[in-house]
């Protein structure tokens, strides 16, 4: 086998095939870096909790019955998936053990179809699949390429040391990149507890708006003949971000078309996932309505 040669291993490929690489390499580290800066990802407080998408899936997936063990430890999936993300993206960029990465990001978004996206119609609107065709079709490509030549093997010689060094060194990485990115979260101007989001006298019976929540969540507001409510803008499918419509009265996710009845505690009337909404607590406190 000859010694490894990051450069070698982008030139051994067809332009196509490099194109493709930098795609999912650059993608899948920041799907891990998304993960690892979100506070509400590992949080079983957040409505984006890795806990609330597992449950999510539960009604909807073929694969629930291996879904129903990864609830009760869904921390430790989580942890699981960023660090497999950022495995996969370094090694898929750096040439280390190119075939297994490929094999891996194949694996995983095939996980992700028969989760997140298996109920979006037409497949073709969800992006899993496409993920899916295009690890396999570097794996193959990587294959072909690599036939006859002494270059990367698919299973990677744990006898060789400078080959296992390399390996550490990803998972070293990707420890590495966790840890930067939890040092690093994103987040969204929050309110003091108590602060007013709106006066109540601007805000007549019949109105919503969109507030940040105390930890960062987008969040909507209404306010009718029994008082005023809120409740998080964040879909318990998939994380996207759920618009008022107010013709029809509801809160529907543009991503997949999940619909929340908002007068009925944001309960699901149709979409993908069965949890309704998170509830915000708010409340009229003098002359505004504040969250409590």
């Amino acid at each position: 086998m000859a010694s490894y040669s990051f450069t070698r291993s982008w030139q051994n490929l067809p332009v196509a095939a490099r194109i493709i690489r930098l795609f999912l390499g650059v993608t899948f580290i920041y799907g891990g870096w998304n993960k690892a800066t979100d506070p509400g990802f590992l949080n079983p407080k957040s409505p984006s909790y890795i806990g609330a998408q597992i449950s999510s899936y539960l009604e909807t997936s073929p694969i629930s019955f291996l879904l129903e063990n990864m609830v009760d430890n869904a921390t430790a999936v989580g942890w699981m998936i960023i660090l497999t993300e950022f495995a996969i993206g370094i090694a898929t960029l750096s040439g280390i053990a190119l075939q297994l990465a490929s094999l891996g990001g194949f694996f995983i978004s095939i996980t992700l179809w028969l989760t997140a996206t298996w109920t979006v119609r037409p497949y073709f609107l969800g992006s899993d699949t496409a993920y899916a065709i295009l690890w396999l079709a570097l794996f193959f490509l990587v294959r072909q390429n690599t036939k006859g030549r002494s270059v990367v093997a698919l299973i990677p010689d744990l006898r060789d040391r400078r080959e296992v060094m390399r390996i550490f060194g990803v998972a070293a990485a990707s420890v590495a990149a966790v840890f930067v990115g939890r040092r690093f979260p994103a987040s969204n101007p929050t309110p003091e507890a108590g602060a007013a989001i709106i006066k109540v006298a601007d805000f007549p019976i019949g109105s919503t708006k969109e507030f940040t929540a105390f930890d960062g969540t987008p969040a909507v507001l209404f306010r009718t003949k029994a008082g005023v409510f809120a409740y998080s803008s964040v879909c318990t499918h998939q994380g996207c971000t759920v618009n008022y419509d107010a013709t029809n009265n509801l809160l529907i996710c543009p991503c997949h078309n999940a619909q929340f009845d908002p007068t009925n505690d944001a309960s699901v009337i149709s979409g993908p996932t069965k949890i309704a909404l998170p509830k915000i607590k708010v409340a009229v406190l003098g002359i505004n309505i504040v969250q409590i």
